[in-house]
């Protein structure tokens, strides 16, 4: 297992295990003989940073997760969960959470704490009710070994999350699909010059990363064939110096042991195939509808109709194929946002930043998607 360095003198592994997708019974319970066979692999192999969080698994996760630590000892690994900040409508409503959490997992402390999903209005939160000062207090009780944050938002704001604290490490979405979403490739490196080291999530994108047309599977194939989908997606990401910890929401022992080969054996992709790979994403983002960001100022509709959404998953089955997957989601959805009941006003694309035909490009959602 290769490790790099999250706080000095501290290495962890690169692979880390992302505990919110453990495998589920018929009752939507984690299956706990088959998530501990896991856990227990990825510990024999040498993962020693364990992510998770309260909202885990409806709340098991932490308590699941807890349980399974409990019987090494607690310097053998790293433990990180998130602080729900939404729930914390003031500093005392957070320190019954934490105090929570520390219950539920069964330790005196938390290696690395985060406060969970920041954006903008989360933020907010943070500030109105001073609750870095109060992760500061816990660290000095010696409840919380590191602080930092989870981020969900656009760059700009992830600069300004960043640059408003000596945070000690942050978790951002990156992949070589995202390298413009949210913090992006602009925050990876804004966060290495601050040398603040970066946690990735979503390295597969929930697994989107393995799901594509024969054609473009054939064009990773021939790059490297002793690469599959999955190994192409987590070694982009380890590439990249700046990581230092890989999270990975292992779902099966098959996940597990895959994983564990890419990064416990890890070869770094070569000039060439990070080449490579950047002009498959030009293939792949070509197929899109739109150049749809997601931004929302199109919304809302004078009739209900849920733009943003429509043109995600049009976007999303353009780049991955799946069709009738993508057409169940979108049936899925609240028929009274549904692409049929656009009435061409036109109010949405004056508003529009990438001035996109929205009109035109509803109708299209409509005949593809609408049953």
């Amino acid at each position: 297992m290769q490790y790099r360095e999250m706080a000095k003198g501290e290495h962890c592994s690169l692979l880390g295990f992302g505990c919110m997708r453990f495998p589920t019974d018929s009752e939507g319970k984690i299956d706990r003989e088959k998530s501990t066979e896991m856990l227990k692999k990825a510990m024999d192999s040498g993962v020693n940073y364990y992510d998770t969080a309260y909202v885990y698994h409806n709340g098991e996760s932490e308590l699941f997760v807890g349980e399974f630590l409990k019987q090494y000892k607690r310097d053998t690994h790293y433990l990180a969960t998130k602080l729900p900040i939404w729930l914390c409508d003031s500093a005392e409503k957070a320190e019954a959470l934490f105090a929570e959490q520390l219950e539920k997992l069964q330790t005196p402390y938390i290696d690395y704490l985060l406060l969970h999903a920041l954006d903008k209005k989360l933020f907010e939160t943070v500030k109105k009710f001073d609750l870095i000062a109060l992760a500061e207090k816990w660290r000095a009780e010696g409840k919380v070994r590191h602080i930092g944050f989870s981020f969900h938002d656009d760059y700009e704001v992830f600069e300004e999350i960043i640059n408003h604290y000596d945070w000690d490490f942050c978790q951002i979405q990156y992949n070589y699909m995202d390298t413009e979403h949210q913090a992006g490739r602009k925050g990876l490196l804004l966060a290495a010059s601050k040398n603040i080291p970066v946690v990735v999530m979503e390295p597969i994108r929930g697994g989107g990363l393995v799901r594509f047309p024969e054609d473009v599977k054939n064009a990773f194939s021939s790059l490297n064939p002793s690469r599959n989908l999955a190994n192409w997606a987590l070694s982009w990401v380890a590439t990249h110096p700046e990581v230092k910890v890989i999270l990975s929401g292992m779902s099966s022992m098959e996940h597990v042991e895959d994983n564990l080969k890419t990064l416990g054996e890890f070869v770094a992709l070569s000039e060439e195939e990070m080449n490579g790979v950047d002009q498959i994403v030009d293939t792949i983002r070509s197929r899109k509808l739109n150049v749809c960001t997601g931004c929302a100022y199109c919304v809302p509709c004078p009739f209900g109709v849920d733009i943003p959404r429509a043109f995600r998953i049009a976007n999303e089955q353009a780049m991955h194929g799946e069709m009738e997957h993508y057409k169940a989601m979108y049936n899925k959805g609240k028929p009274e946002s549904f692409a049929s009941l656009c009435r061409e006003c036109g109010a949405c694309e004056s508003k529009c930043p990438q001035h996109l035909s929205i009109i035109e490009d509803l109708k299209t959602v409509k005949e593809r998607f609408e049953m």
